[in-house]
């Protein structure tokens, strides 16, 4: 016959430990769990007191900055529709500038090319007047060369 008395104390131990290892993991879960409520709680007490009052502040600031913003956006856009605006009534004015200008030295040019056409000629007039030999020379040339 085979003695099973030492098998039996050990299954005995381990029934035991098992039975131990279960209440410690039901303890366990008890008191996680009401871990977890009280955290729940807390966070949920901490939302209502802090986070909710904070969050309207921040959103009634977010308002007012976003009227803000609203309002420089259309301030910026109209200062660019009227420097638009200068800028291009500065470009039509320097054309304008520019056409006066060509004009005015095309003016001169034609009344100085008159005038020293008058000139000449009045030189010519004087030259052949000096002249004794009775030959005709030819006028002389701007510059001063024959």
């Amino acid at each position: 016959m085979v003695n099973l008395e030492t098998t039996n104390w050990l299954l005995g131990v381990v029934a035991i430990a098992s039975a131990v290892q279960t209440l410690l993991l039901v303890g366990v879960a008890v008191v996680g769990w009401r871990l977890y409520r009280q955290v729940s709680t807390s966070v949920q007490e901490i939302e209502v007191r802090h986070v909710a009052p904070l969050r309207q502040q921040v959103d009634g600031l977010l308002t007012k900055v976003g009227g803000v913003v609203g309002d420089v956006q259309t301030i910026a856009a109209r200062v660019n529709h009227r420097t638009e605006r200068v800028d291009h009534a500065i470009v039509g004015t320097i054309e304008r500038v520019d056409e006066t200008a060509e004009h005015l030295k095309d003016r001169v040019r034609d009344t100085v090319s008159q005038a020293t056409g008058v000139v000449r000629g009045i030189r010519a007039v004087i030259a052949s007047l000096l002249t004794t030999d009775g030959a005709i020379k030819p006028p002389a040339q701007a510059g001063g060369r024959p």
